[in-house]
């Protein structure tokens, strides 16, 4: 008797190989340089033993894996959540190289974590366990090898416990050599002004200037957004300062509409002593989780995990931009039904982009030992997000694309051609 399997559903990492593959051969990448690219460098996977408030021992997985390096040292962030794992890494980080490629940086790609929920840990915790991982990382991260940043539930404070471990196992004459091990600091150890609205910033800006494009501005846009963390917050807070109206928020715990638009200000205050979760904001109305992505708005923002929107919800949108403030929100089956209805996607290599970019700022600061003022920042990633934005505008065009492939097109090139002028080692 036979049974009818159930299909699994497709990973991140299927997402993001289904993707590469799709312009690998649009191109006709170099084969050899193709095997290269499909594969990471490495895969780090550490377990390690920390010291828990009560004083029993815990053990923890870590994860660290580097892509691709060809332009430059690996770079991308560290996440905290229960979730992750090796296959979530190897996409991420994939998706690190592209993003850092099309941004025309000298950086690769990485990304990592810590299987946990920080919420289930005191500061004291937290501090331990990431001293602990870092220090079990040992070499596999540096200022010229791999650079980490923040990501999902890391902020500042996880990138000054991280820098400071690292620092200490140097000698004393080289610590100060070291400032840029990890982006994405507290400013008085050595951040950037304005890094943490960097992110956030850029998926701004890529609206702004899709709708620029379109002879429209973002006055009076309804826009929705899925999670409500540091990308989520100061997209919000821009999009409300060009005059657009913040219509839904949704994040793993609540999901809130006002028709007359929330208060970012306000919707910030509170969350705050609720570790992030806007549950029982009493200036929106509570709705189903299941209605937040058929909401009749101008833009929808997913800025939590990946693979949020798939053919079950993709119907439902109204939405005519979808600004991916996360990393592979969409599922490929999706996608191909966004794109049937008409709606434009600007992708997560593109999008948000403008963290990145300031983490590039921020490693130059540190490497030149300069300070730069808030104005004098958020004029460079402008300038160099436009810049980019312009380019795969051109893209789109050129080769009667969606901006995805565009992208794509764009950033796999870039590395195809380094790799054909240095050639394979040996």
């Amino acid at each position: 008797m036979s049974t009818i399997q159930e299909k699994k559903p497709a990973s991140m990492y299927d997402n993001v190989m289904q993707q590469y593959y799709k312009v690998a051969e649009r191109i006709n990448l170099n084969e050899n340089i193709k095997k290269i690219l499909a594969i990471t460098n490495n895969e780090i996977i550490i377990h390690f033993p920390v010291k828990m408030d009560n004083g029993d021992v815990k053990i923890f997985t870590g994860y660290r894996v580097q892509h691709n390096n060809a332009l430059g040292p690996y770079k991308g962030g560290l996440r905290y959540h229960p979730s992750i794992d090796v296959s979530d890494a190897k996409a991420l980080a994939m998706w690190m190289t592209w993003k850092t490629s099309l941004a025309g940086l000298p950086f690769g790609g990485a990304k990592g974590g810590i299987q946990l929920d920080p919420r289930d840990h005191s500061l004291a915790e937290l501090e331990r366990i990431t001293r602990r991982f870092t220090f079990a990382l040992g070499e596999n991260i540096g200022p010229e090898q791999d650079i980490p940043a923040p990501d999902v539930n890391t902020n500042e404070q996880t990138m000054a416990w991280i820098l400071d471990t690292y620092m200490s196992t140097k000698s004393s004459s080289q610590r100060s050599h070291n400032q840029h091990v990890v982006t994405g600091k507290p400013v008085g150890a050595g951040g950037l002004e304005g890094r943490d609205r960097a992110t956030g910033f850029g998926v701004y800006l890529s609206i702004k200037l899709l709708l620029a494009e379109q002879g429209k501005s973002l006055k009076g846009k309804r826009f929705i957004v899925q999670g409500f963390g540091n990308v989520g917050q100061w997209v919000s807070h821009f999009m409300i300062q060009e005059g657009a109206k913040l219509l839904a928020v949704q994040d793993a715990h609540a999901s809130l509409i006002n028709e007359n638009g929330i208060d970012v200000d306000q919707l910030i205050e509170h969350t705050k002593p609720r570790k992030g979760s806007i549950q029982g904001f009493i200036g929106a109305e509570e709705i189903e989780p299941k209605r937040f992505f058929g909401l009749d708005c101008d833009i929808l923002i997913p800025a939590a995990l990946g693979n949020q929107i798939n053919q079950q919800n993709a119907y439902d949108i109204k939405a005519n931009i979808i600004a991916e403030g996360a990393n592979g929100p969409i599922t490929g089956e999706g996608e191909n039904i966004i794109l049937e209805k008409g709606i434009t996607i600007i992708p997560d290599i593109l999008c948000n982009s403008g963290g990145v970019i300031g983490s590039y700022f921020e490693w130059l600061q540190n490497r030149n030992g300069e300070l730069w003022q808030l104005e004098e920042v958020m004029r460079k990633i402008e300038k160099k997000f436009s810049e980019n934005f312009s380019k795969v505008a051109k893209a789109v065009e050129e080769h009667q694309t969606d901006w995805r492939t565009a992208s794509y097109i764009l950033a796999i090139s870039r590395i195809e051609t380094a790799y054909r002028q240095r050639g394979i080692f040996p």
